[in-house]
């Protein structure tokens, strides 16, 4: 029973960071990235493996030093954590993908202080053992993929018609140019939000 117990507990874990607990659709957490990087789907994909890579390095340090945090200093600990892996991903970035890291500019950086890894340091792992921060992380990770990525296959579609550089939209299809703008992005995360909500009312 334990047993069972411990993987449904993980099984929830991981699934809500898909959808009860998604953090950018339903907890509006990280922002920043999800407006500025969803012009296309390729910068998207690469600001969420360095999300995941970086809250799920981070969740594991965090959870194995968990019992020798004091309170005062935990805040701290936890950024110096973030900082050295967003440090490891942005130097990854310049040295094998030179483009994409230009093309991201500052947002690999601001990953440090990104509302989701701080918030499941705190919220998480720093109150449970590896292998459900391991899985947290996982889930919390790629609900932020799904929710990046959706936004800029929609943006990227309408404002340019193509997807990962490949033409998907018929010849007579006229590019939305305000797509690729901040009011794009905003309109769309709207509209992403609103169906959401429907989403979540019809289910209830």
């Amino acid at each position: 029973m334990t047993k069972i117990s411990n993987i449904s507990k993980l099984s929830e874990t991981f699934s809500a960071g898909l959808w009860k607990e998604n953090p950018v659709l339903r907890l509006l957490l990280g922002m920043c990235p999800t407006l500025a990087v969803t012009a296309a789907v390729k910068p998207a994909l690469t600001m969420s493996v360095c999300v995941i890579f970086v809250l799920t390095c981070s969740n594991i340090v965090v959870s194995l030093m968990r019992n020798l945090l004091k309170p005062h200093l935990r805040i701290l600990m936890f950024t110096l954590t973030i900082a050295t892996f967003v440090t490891i991903a942005d130097l990854f970035l310049k040295a094998f993908m030179p483009e994409m890291s230009t093309k991201l500019g500052p947002y690999i950086p601001l990953i440090i202080v990104n509302c989701i890894i701080i918030g499941r340091a705190e919220a998480c792992a720093s109150k449970n053992g590896i292998m459900i921060s391991i899985v947290d992380a996982l889930g919390m990770g790629l609900g932020f993929t799904i929710a990046l990525c959706t936004l800029a296959s929609v943006r990227e579609l309408l404002s340019t018609g193509k997807i990962f550089e490949f033409i998907v939209m018929p010849k007579f299809f006229v590019p939305w140019a305000a797509m690729s703008m901040p009011v794009g992005a905003f309109v769309t995360l709207g509209l992403i939000l609103g169906l959401m909500n429907v989403i979540t009312r019809k289910n209830a």
